[in-house]
């Protein structure tokens, strides 16, 4: 029989270990969109819930979402307003964040159906001319992305479907929708971000090609690629290198799940489409 001082003793012991574990624990406090595959979802099912999870481990630390529509005012209303402190998916020139090193780099992309066998890549490619386009447009305003400034440049506006980035929010995947535009008919060729594009390719019944836009920056400076970082206040220098750090760590588990959700990478030899 253990003596009641023993007891006392065993049981401070436990309680002091329990409360050392809890002290160790941080909490990464992550701003994200709960409806918008394949970066992120409520359920956890996008690549960046994937990815922050990854680096939640190697930082042994527990993920809590601040969930909020990625639209107009997104950063000043999550981060900037401290409900969070990361957003994942930023790209790494946005001035208004300090962002990690990028983990991925994309490109847009040309998605066509292959029994069409248009095989297109270039914003110079005369086919273009015959075909109705689908471009994708930011924001409620209809703003134009990179690509479909440089056809327009090119006298295509006439050939030309908007769908918004963001699609119908009622939708369980609203980014789909200029994807199911091509799947029915309703344009010949989409033009997409490329991780959207890769994904709802790999799941899609139709058979789809997907090809980067070449030139990958068309002039006047209109890029077609860009770098993805983590994004974190500019005073949070010290949780931007402890991400970058656990990212350096477990590069090849990002790697993995970018793969797996059919991501175009500029940045691997061999991993554009």
């Amino acid at each position: 029989m253990f003596s009641a001082s023993h007891r006392l003793l065993v049981f401070t012991a436990l309680i002091s270990a329990v409360f050392t574990v809890a002290a160790d624990t941080r909490e990464l406090r992550v701003c994200a969109d709960p409806n918008n595959l394949p970066f992120s979802n409520k359920d956890e099912n996008g690549f960046e819930n994937r990815i922050i999870r990854i680096l939640a481990d190697e930082l042994n630390a527990e993920v809590t979402y601040v969930w909020w529509a990625q639209r107009r005012g997104f950063v000043r209303e999550t981060l900037q307003a401290r409900r969070c402190d990361i957003v994942p998916g930023t790209a790494a020139s946005m001035g208004m964040l300090s962002t990690t090193k990028p983990y991925y780099r994309s490109t847009y992309v040309f998605v066509t159906r292959r029994s069409d066998n248009l095989h297109i890549s270039s914003l110079d490619d005369p086919l273009l001319h015959s075909k109705r386009i689908g471009v994708q447009l930011v924001g409620d305003d209809g703003s134009n992305t990179p690509p479909a400034h440089a056809l327009a440049r090119r006298g295509l506006a006439k050939n030309m479907r908007g769908y918004p980035v963001y699609g119908n929010y009622a939708d369980a995947a609203p980014g789909r929708e200029v994807i199911s535009a091509l799947d029915r008919g309703d344009i010949d060729i989409a033009v997409v971000w490329g991780p959207t594009a890769g994904y709802f390719a790999l799941l899609d019944n139709v058979k789809l090609e997907v090809m980067p836009v070449t030139p990958q920056i068309d002039l006047p400076m209109l890029p077609m690629v860009f770098d993805i970082a983590m994004g974190v206040r500019r005073e949070d220098a010290g949780l931007r290198s402890d991400i970058d750090a656990a990212m350096a760590k477990r590069r090849k588990d990002i790697d993995a799940v970018l793969a797996a959700y059919g991501v175009p990478r500029s940045d691997i030899p061999g991993a554009e489409k």
